[in-house]
C-alpha cells in the first residue's frame, strides 16, 4: 500500500471519533512498517491528535512518549486533549515539563482554568506569564467574575491600566468583559469611569462593547444613558435592543418597552424579553396574546420562551393556556428540556393538577437539582413523605435548598422528629445553614414544645449571626408561645425590628392559642396603629382569639369587615373559627347559615364544630343530621359517632347511643388516640394516649 504524507494525513483526520479508533490504529501501523512515523513529524502529530479526538489518550501518551522529535504543536495537542478531558493535574505536569511555551501554549491553558473555575491555579501561571495578551487577561477577568469575585476582577483591569506599554487594556472584549461585571454587581460609578475612558482614549465600539454598556446602563437602573447610547448607534444590535427592552419592562415602563419592540423586525430574542416583562408585571394576558401573535408571525419559540409562558400561566392558574403551551413545548421537542421542565412542573402543580406534574416528571430521563427539588416540595404538599424523601436520598448532589425543602416539608407535614434529625445530620456534616434552615427546625421544636431544643438551634444561628433575623426571630416567638411562655414570647416581640406583618400575626396567634382573647385584640389594633396592614393570617388569629374567648359579638363584627374594610375575601380557615364560634356559643342556626353562605364546601371539620355544638346545647334533631352527615363524608371518622352516641346519652337515649357504639365496633372504627410529648433526660419521648 503506497502512502503518500498527504493522504496519510487525511485518512488520520478522518479519524475523528471513538468508532473509527480500529480504523486510526491500523494506519499507525502501517506508519511504523513505512518508517514514516519515525521520520516525519508532521505524521507523528497528525497520529497524536487522531488519538486525542477519539478520546484514547492512553494511546495519545505512549505515542508522545514514543515520538523521536517533538514540537509546540505536540505539546499543545496532548495538553489541550487532558485539559479537554478533565485531567487537569496531567495538563499541569505537561505543560511545566514543556521546553518552550508559546504564546497559544500560555492561552489555552490560563483560559481552561479560569473558565473551569480553577482560578487559583489560573492566576498562578498568568503571574508566571512573561508577556500578557488580551486573550489572558481577558480569561482571568471574567473568570473572577463568573467564579463569584467580582471585586478582584475590577481589581485586576486597574492593574492592567497600570501597565502603560500594555495593549490589551484597549481591547474591546476585555472592556466588555469589565463593563459586565459592572452590570452584575450594580456598580453604577465605575461603569461610567470606564465608559469615559474608552471615549477619551478613543476605543472603538463594536457591537459587543456597546450591547455591554447598554445593559450594564439599564441593569444599574440608568434608563436615560442606555436610551441616550441606543439611539447614538447607526445599526443596533438585537442584543442592546433586547437589554433596553429588559431594561424598560422591569421598571414597569412596558408601553416604551412595546413601542421599541413593535418598531424592530421580531426575532425570538426580542420576544423573550418583551414576554419575561409582562409576566414579571403580572400581564399574563398581554404576554399570551403577544406569544400568539408571534406564532402566527413564523417566530420560532424556545426554551426561554416557553419557560416565561409557563411561569405566568403557573402564576394566574390558567391551566388551560399552561396545556397547551407545555404541548406546543413537545411539537417542538423542548419539552424535555431542564427548565422548561421544572416551569411545566411547576404551573402543573400550581395549577391543582400534582398527578399531571407528576407524570410528567416520570417520562423526564435527565434531571437537574432545581428539578429535584420542585418535586420534593411537590410530594410534600401532597402528602406524599416518602416519595420526597426517595427523591432526596437519591440526589446526585444536594443543595442546600435541598436541605431546606425537606426540613420545611417535615415540619409543615407534622414529622417534627424527622425535622430534628435532618437538621443534625446538616450539623454533623458541617454544611452551610440559613435562615430557613434554622427558622423551620426552631418550628419543628415548637411543634413539640421543646424549648431546650429551640434554644439550643437559636444558639445556632446566633454563632452565625443570624440572631436578629426577622424570620427567626417569629419562629423563636412562635415556639415561647406553644410552650406556654408568652412573657418571653412577648418580650422578643418588643425587641425586634418588625418590618412586615409577620412578626405581628406570630404573636398574635400566640396569644390567641394561650387563650388571651383581649391581649390578641388589644395587639390587633397595636398593628393597625402602627401602619401595618392585616392579611388573612392575620383574621386568622383574630377571629381565632374571638373563638377561644367566646367573644361572639367581637368576632362577628371583625368577620365582617373583612371584604368591606380591609379587601380580604374569607378564606375556609376565617368561616371555620366562625363556625366553631357561633355553635360553642349556642347560635347553631347562625352555624348553619354560615355553612349554607360560604362559596365553597365545607369539611368535615366544620359539620364536627356545629356537631359538637349540638352535644353542648342538647340539640338531639340537628345532631343526629349533622352526624350522619359527617359520617357519609368521612367514613373512618370516630368523632362524629363518638359525638351523636354522646347526644343520645345525654338525652337518655341509652338503647340508641349503644347502637352508634356498636355500629362503630362493627365497622372496625376506633377512636383517635392523642399524642403528647415529655423530655426525659434532655431526650424527647412521644407517648400516646388513649
Amino acid at each position: 500500500m503506497d502512502l503518500d504524507l498527504h493522504s496519510c494525513a487525511q485518512l488520520l483526520r478522518s479519524c475523528n471519533t471513538h468508532h473509527s479508533i480500529k480504523q486510526g490504529r491500523q494506519l499507525h501501523l502501517v506508519l511504523l512498517k513505512k518508517g514514516l512515523l519515525q521520520s516525519t513529524l508532521y505524521i507523528g502529530n497528525c497520529l497524536l491528535q487522531m488519538y486525542t479526538r477519539c478520546n484514547h489518550l492512553n494511546d495519545a501518551h505512549q505515542l508522545f512518549d514514543e515520538m523521536p522529535e517533538k514540537n509546540c504543536f505536540t505539546w499543545n495537542s496532548l495538553i489541550e486533549a487532558n485539559l479537554k478531558s478533565g485531567n487537569k493535574d496531567n495538563s499541569l505536569q505537561l505543560f511545566k515539563s514543556m521546553p518552550y511555551k508559546n504564546e497559544f501554549s500560555w492561552n489555552m491553558v490560563i483560559s481552561s482554568l479560569a473558565k473551569s473555575r480553577d482560578v487559583r491555579d489560573a492566576r498562578f501561571l498568568f503571574d508566571e506569564m512573561p508577556v500578557k495578551n488580551g486573550v489572558v487577561w481577558n480569561a482571568m477577568i471574567h473568570g473572577y467574575a463568573s467564579n463569584g469575585d467580582p471585586e478582584e476582577a475590577l481589581r485586576l483591569y486597574i492593574d492592567l491600566n497600570l501597565h502603560p506599554h500594555e495593549t490589551a487594556k484597549t481591547d474591546s472584549f476585555i472592556l466588555a468583559s469589565v463593563v459586565g461585571v459592572c452590570a452584575n454587581i450594580g456598580a453604577l460609578d465605575c461603569g461610567k469611569q470606564i465608559h469615559t475612558w474608552i471615549l477619551v482614549n478613543k476605543v472603538d465600539f463594536d457591537s459587543v462593547l456597546l450591547s455591554s454598556l447598554i445593559n450594564m446602563y439599564v441593569k444599574c437602573g440608568d434608563l436615560d444613558s442606555a436610551t441616550r447610547l441606543f439611539n447614538s448607534l447607526q445599526k443596533p444590535d438585537n442584543f442592546s435592543l433586547s437589554a433596553l427592552i429588559s431594561g424598560y419592562a422591569k421598571c414597569g415602563r412596558l408601553s416604551e418597552a412595546r413601542k421599541l419592540f413593535d418598531g424592530c423586525t421580531p426575532c425570538v430574542g426580542l420576544l423573550n424579553s418583551m414576554l419575561a416583562g409582562y409576566v414579571a408585571n403580572n400581564q399574563v394576558s398581554e404576554a399570551l396574546d403577544l406569544f400568539h401573535r408571534m406564532q402566527k408571525d413564523g417566530v420560532q419559540a424556545d426554551t426561554s420562551t416557553f419557560a416565561s409562558i409557563l411561569s405566568g400561566c403557573a402564576s394566574v392558574s390558567d391551566l388551560r393556556n399552561g396545556k397547551q403551551a407545555h404541548s406546543y413545548a413537545y411539537k417542538l421537542g423542548v419539552s424535555h428540556d431542564l427548565i422548561v421542565a421544572s416551569v411545566a412542573i411547576d404551573m402543573y402543580a400550581k395549577c391543582g393538577c400534582p398527578d399531571d406534574a407528576c407524570r410528567f416528571f416520570s417520562e423526564l430521563e435527565e434531571h437537574d437539582v432545581v428539578l429535584l427539588n420542585s418535586m420534593i416540595n411537590l410530594y410534600f404538599s401532597n402528602r406524599r413523605i416518602e416519595d420526597a424523601k426517595h427523591i432526596f436520598e437519591t440526589m446526585p448532589g444536594k443543595s442546600l435548598i435541598s436541605w431546606n425543602s425537606m426540613i420545611v416539608g417535615y415540619t409543615q407535614n407534622g414529622f417534627p422528629f424527622e425535622a430534628l434529625n435532618l437538621f443534625c445530620v446538616m450539623h454533623r456534616l458541617d454544611l452551610r445553614m440559613d435562615t430557613v434552615s434554622l427558622a423551620s427546625v426552631i418550628s419543628a421544636c415548637a411543634n413539640i414544645s421543646s424549648l431546650r431544643l429551640g434554644g439550643q438551634i437559636f444558639a445556632r444561628a446566633t454563632v452565625i449571626g443570624l440572631e436578629s433575623d426577622q424570620i427567626i426571630s417569629a419562629s423563636l416567638i412562635d415556639l415561647y408561645c406553644k410552650c406556654g411562655s408568652i412573657r418571653d414570647g412577648r418580650r422578643l416581640f418588643n425587641e425586634m425590628m418588625k418590618a412586615d406583618e409577620v412578626p405581628w400575626n406570630t404573636m398574635l396567634m400566640g396569644y390567641s392559642t394561650n387563650g388571651y382573647g383581649t391581649d390578641a385584640l388589644n395587639l390587633f389594633n397595636e398593628m393597625r396603629n402602627a401602619g401595618v396592614s392585616p392579611n388573612d393570617i392575620t383574621f386568622t388569629g383574630v377571629l381565632s382569639a374571638c373563638n377561644h374567648n367566646g367573644l361572639v359579638e367581637e368576632g362577628r363584627k371583625y368577620f365582617y369587615a373583612m371584604k368591606p374594610d380591609f379587601n380580604i375575601e374569607p378564606g375556609m380557615e376565617h368561616y371555620s373559627c366562625m363556625i366553631d364560634l357561633c355553635s360553642r356559643a349556642g347560635f347553631l342556626d347562625e352555624a348553619m347559615d354560615l355553612i349554607d353562605s360560604m362559596p365553597f364546601e365545607a369539611d368535615a371539620s366544620m359539620w364536627l364544630s356545629i356537631l359538637r355544638g349540638c352535644t353542648t346545647h342538647g340539640n338531639e334533631n340537628l345532631g343526629r343530621k349533622v352526624a350522619e352527615h359527617v359520617i357519609q363524608l368521612d367514613p373512618g371518622n370516630s368523632s362524629a359517632y363518638v359525638q351523636l352516641a354522646s347526644i343520645h346519652a345525654t338525652r337518655g337515649n341509652w338503647e340508641r347511643s349503644e347502637e352508634v357504639r356498636k355500629m362503630m365496633q362493627d365497622n372496625r372504627i376506633r377512636k383517635n388516640p392523642g399524642c403528647s410529648w415529655i423530655e426525659i433526660e434532655q431526650q424527647v419521648k412521644q407517648m400516646a394516649i388513649l
